[in-house]
């Protein structure tokens, strides 16, 4: 069963009919395409932020290629290239590492200078224009037709779309979707997806499951014809200008993403809007409109024949909705398309009928699993806020490490206001405020984003350096916490984790959570608070996805409870030689390597307080994480903060946290490590304890891969030679002797090492091993440039674990 009949609804019936799938309904409210589907622009661009958003966009072009010679039905498509054009140094360098990271799966793209972009997009104008990417699989094409051919093709495989049959709800039973209740009875289905567009949210709430996403209005003119204008003109981009082109019949299409967007549908959508347009708003868009004239000078003798505001939903983060929810089994979603649907639509329908047919994802999706979204994010007055920026952003420079500004504030830890006295720049993830870095203290400090070194560099190395020297506070509030309790509690997280779980009462373990093909769903710690007690520690994007997980494993008759205690539990990490003396200044306890060696967890006194001390590291240095209640939470912060005065106590943010995981080679779940990664490729293999009693999830994948041969696959750790080296962020490309062999996964500068570095994966049919990497030339290509760079296994950073233990 679908719900929505939009171009992702239909496309999904269509591919769902196509690997054999035919017992598929389709519901439409009104007619199809009548929400947003029929003003979308039509743009078919291939490139996107990461390695697979761009591979689905690229089966979509393919697939446009083909579909009308399938269906018999028009789409409009025509491959007429793309130009993606700069103003700015800034802006050149950040299409240029797009793409390079396009060259890691051989998509055509090459630089254009400003005389070659007016030789391929005539009518503009080239002043001030820095230069520009080509991509010539680029194209356009007719929304409403490509749904039509989707729909048609669906049809003649046997789904049905029913037209005019609103869905008012999702049934669940037992905590699974088992049909729908239109206005015109109940259907049954064995699958519900939810493909409504900006309706999605409140049909979804139906169920009691959270999709963040709100409307805004989104503006494009139509010009009258304009003499002369050439038909197979380039889709034109704009970033600098917040606009894109696209020629129409002989006419100019000329679409905004402005800055401080118009969210709309805050109080609902009217019932019957179909095929509905808003209100005209030039003066709204008056600003990018001229600012189109001076760029294209043939619009300022041009009339414009339509003025055209539609809306579309928004996501809080500007990625779609798509995946099992996380609340109701067998309940999907391919929704909050963020202006991308068309180009998305075919690789969205091919990935999620896939899932649906084998019960897991065929491809890491992480970045739009809607599994990465939290629950307080449908909140109406959150989503109008943030989507005032969020259209914009779509156009707006991407930086490495960009804060959003709206709807900021909404997650603060116990410590929250002594941080921000103390100078901390605040960043944000999953809502969570937590700090970036630290300037002075009573100051707000300011911030230069770059793709080189940003304003904070000198910052994040004195925190650095200092949990080298010294010792340094961490605010780690914002990792997630469970209590896993009950008889069968052992048994079912020692199913679950590929490491041994069964150990002494106040021992932690390093472990993944593993699918079926050994890929990682989850990295945590998992603490033995007694023989029928544990805490798992995850990270924050991760809590509404891996309590689902974790949940979906635990059988019926199990006699296991699982609880989300993270805010019952801040957690500050105090990290550095001198962390030890510090808390042994303030708690009687014994801190000695014999007495509370690495990997230890107890209870101890510290201050008045009772704390939970856990002798772990994520920054390579001597360290422990504290947990508290939460109201003892200020009394244990001014008390380390009071003893540490004596021992050099610096407060530290994330920056320097990624700088020293970077040097240390941790990885990080979501860039380095992910569900297409296994801990044998990731080098993770001494947290698998293969020939444990029971075995665990994933174990038969990992004991093939491990019979197989050498691993043809391993993450790599890399450093530029140089202050002047680039910085590396992700999907750079590796070469070997000028071979593209893999690509970057995450990067920082590494201030105790003094040295740009990066995580990747490289790959090579016979084995990846330390005879093949000593045996190259190797390079990384950042931003259409080639570097040369030192590549190894072990971290550059204490490769024995001396400092930590």
């Amino acid at each position: 069963m679908i719900v929505g009949g939009g171009v992702a609804g239909a496309s999904i019936a269509y591919h769902l009919t196509r690997i054999g799938i035919t017992d598929v309904v389709l519901c439409e409210r009104k007619q199809l395409t009548c929400g947003t589907t029929w003003h979308a622009a039509g743009l078919v661009t291939q490139l996107r932020a990461t390695r697979r958003m761009t591979e689905l966009a690229k089966y979509t072009g393919e697939l446009f290629g083909t579909l009308e010679q399938e269906t018999g039905q028009a789409t409009g498509f025509k491959r007429n290239g793309s130009l993606r054009v700069a103003n700015t140094p800034a802006r050149y360098e950040e299409l240029a590492r797009g793409a390079s990271m396009g060259r890691n799966f051989g998509l055509p793209v090459e630089p254009v200078s400003p005389g070659e972009i007016k030789e391929r997009w005539s009518p503009i104008s080239t002043d001030g224009i820095v230069g520009g990417f080509w991509f010539p699989h680029d194209g356009q094409v007719n929304p409403a037709d490509v749904t039509m051919a989707y729909a048609k093709g669906a049809r003649t495989r046997g789904a049905r779309i029913l037209e005019h049959t609103a869905v008012t709800r999702i049934i669940v039973e037992q905590g699974r979707a088992v049909g729908v209740m239109t206005e015109k009875g109940e259907i049954r289905a064995g699958k519900v997806v939810i493909t409504g567009g900006m309706w999605s949210r409140d049909l979804a709430a139906t169920a009691g499951v959270a999709l963040p996403l709100h409307a805004a209005e989104h503006f494009y003119i139509v010009t009258e014809p304009v003499d002369g204008l050439p038909r197979n003109l380039p889709v034109l981009f704009l970033g600098d200008e917040w606009t894109y082109y696209k020629e129409d019949a002989g006419k100019l299409l000329v679409g905004f993403f402005e800055p401080n967007a118009k969210p709309w549908g805050q109080k609902g959508i009217p019932d019957g809007f179909c095929f509905d347009s808003l209100p005209e708003d030039v003066e709204h868009i008056a600003p990018y409109l001229e600012q189109a004239t001076r760029r294209v000078p043939v619009l300022q003798k041009t009339g414009v024949q339509l003025f055209f505001n539609g809306p579309e939903s928004f996501t809080p983060d500007d990625r779609y909705l798509l995946g099992e929810t996380p609340e109701v089994r067998g309940l999907f979603c391919a929704t909050g398309f963020n202006s991308i649907g068309i180009l998305s639509s075919g690789g969205v329908g091919k990935a999620l009928a896939d899932w649906i047919r084998d019960g897991h994802p065929p491809v890491e999706l992480m970045d739009v699993d809607v599994r990465r979204m939290q629950a307080f994010q449908v909140n109406r007055k959150y989503l109008e806020e943030r989507t005032t920026e969020t259209l914009g952003l779509l156009f707006d420079m991407h930086w490495p490490s960009r804060q959003f500004e709206t709807a900021r504030g909404v997650r603060r830890s116990p410590f929250h206001d002594r941080l921000v006295a103390l100078g901390a720049w605040m960043t944000e993830a999953a809502g969570w405020e937590r700090p970036g870095f630290f300037g002075a203290p009573g100051t707000t400090p300011e911030v230069t984003y770059s793709y080189g070194k940003p304003s904070w560099f000198p910052n994040v190395r004195e925190e650095c350096l200092n949990t080298a020297g010294n010792v340094t506070l961490f605010d780690h509030s914002c990792f997630i916490k469970y209590e896993v309790e009950g008889r069968d509690a052992l048994r079912i997280l020692d199913r679950v984790c590929a490491n041994t779980i069964d150990v002494p009462v106040g021992k932690v373990v390093y472990t993944q959570w593993l699918n079926a093909k050994g890929g990682i769903e989850a990295d945590v710690t998992v603490t033995r608070l007694s023989d029928t007690s544990f805490l798992v520690v995850t990270i924050a994007i991760s809590q509404r996805r891996d309590l689902a997980w974790l949940k979906r494993a635990i059988p019926d008759d199990a006699h296991v409870f699982v609880r989300d205690v993270t805010s019952a539990l801040p957690m500050l990490a105090l990290m550095g030689p001198k962390a030890r003396a510090l808390l042994s200044r303030i708690s009687p306890a014994d801190f000695s390597g014999e007495a509370f060696p690495f990997g230890t967890s107890r209870e101890i006194d510290l201050g008045y307080a009772r704390v939970r001390a856990s002798r772990l590291t994520f920054v390579g240095e001597q360290g422990f994480e504290l947990y508290m209640p939460t109201e003892f939470a200020a009394h244990v912060f001014d008390t380390i903060v009071d003893a540490g005065r004596d021992f050099g106590l610096r407060m530290g943010g994330f920056f320097a946290i990624n700088s020293m995981r970077m040097e240390k080679g941790y990885r990080h779940w979501s860039h380095d490590i992910g569900e297409e990664d296994t801990p044998y490729q990731a080098g993770l293999g001494f947290a698998v304890a293969l020939d444990k009693h029971g075995g665990f999830m994933g174990r038969d994948a990992l004991v093939k891969q491990k019979g197989a041969g050498p691993l043809t696959r391993r993450m790599v750790q890399l450093r530029l030679a140089g202050d002047d080296a680039p910085m590396l962020h992700h999907n750079e490309p590796i070469l070997r002797d000028g071979q593209i062999v893999g690509s970057v996964t995450s990067g920082a500068w590494g201030h105790r090492v003094g040295a740009s570095l990066g995580l990747g994966y490289v790959s090579n049919d016979a084995g990846v091993n330390e005879t093949w990497l000593a045996g190259g030339t190797w390079e990384v290509e950042v931003a259409w440039k080639r570097y040369p760079v030192s590549l190894q296994f072990k971290p550059w950073y204490d490769p024995k674990g001396e400092r930590l233990k």
